[in-house]
């Protein structure tokens, strides 16, 4: 019974230490700098103790991605291309993804899964707003989930091996490193436990 309940209790502490991890790397890529293109000119903004602009209309600028968001949502200022994150670039990781041999995993964008989390969100609201968009929804959810699972299993694989180089590991988003080191330190401590328990003194 001890070990039972040895078991659950590490098993809560390791979930509750990834899903903290995760939400500390959400808040720091929602201050991360993000590219804007100003819509209009517009004079100086203070949001939350925060002073940004004046902006000139047609002019880049780089503030942080909570507040390109807001700026966004008024008008004010819309992402430069390279920032944006749709439905199209969700198919083209996907495709990338399925191509790549099963010991290859490929290199996603910057900051992939913040922002597939708030693609899926925005087109979940759209969804519930507007009926006929629900398809859009439903597909990005099962591509996302492809993407996840495929580069899951290249993961789990890479963990269970040996401890791999730096070139190996390049193309691991942070959030799957995190998910990599986890893995790797349970699955060896899962091998070492079933292979030295004859080793231990009588």
């Amino acid at each position: 019974m001890r070990v039972e309940s040895t078991e659950e209790e590490n098993g809560d502490s390791l979930q509750v230490g990834v899903a903290g991890k995760i939400k500390a790397l959400d808040f720091v890529f929602e201050n991360s700098p993000a590219k804007i293109i100003a819509n209009r000119n517009c004079p100086e903004i203070k949001l939350a103790g925060l002073t940004i602009g004046p902006f000139e209309e047609g002019n880049d600028y780089e503030v942080p991605y909570w507040v390109a968001l807001e700026l966004q949502k008024f008008g004010v200022a819309r992402f430069r291309d390279e920032e944006t994150f749709d439905l199209a670039r969700l198919h083209k990781i996907h495709w990338k993804e399925r191509v790549q041999t099963t010991g290859q995993i490929s290199e996603l964008p910057r900051d992939f899964y913040p922002k597939l989390c708030r693609l899926l969100a925005e087109l979940k609201s759209e969804a519930a707003k507007h009926p006929e968009k629900i398809k859009d929804f439903e597909k990005a959810r099962q591509l996302a989930l492809d993407v996840l699972n495929l580069r899951l299993k290249k993961i789990v694989s890479i963990a269970s091996a040996p401890a791999q180089t730096e070139q190996i590991l390049r193309n691991f988003t942070v959030e799957e490193r995190l998910l990599y080191e986890q893995l790797y330190k349970l699955l060896n401590t899962w091998k070492a436990e079933l292979l030295e328990c004859g080793d231990e003194e009588k």
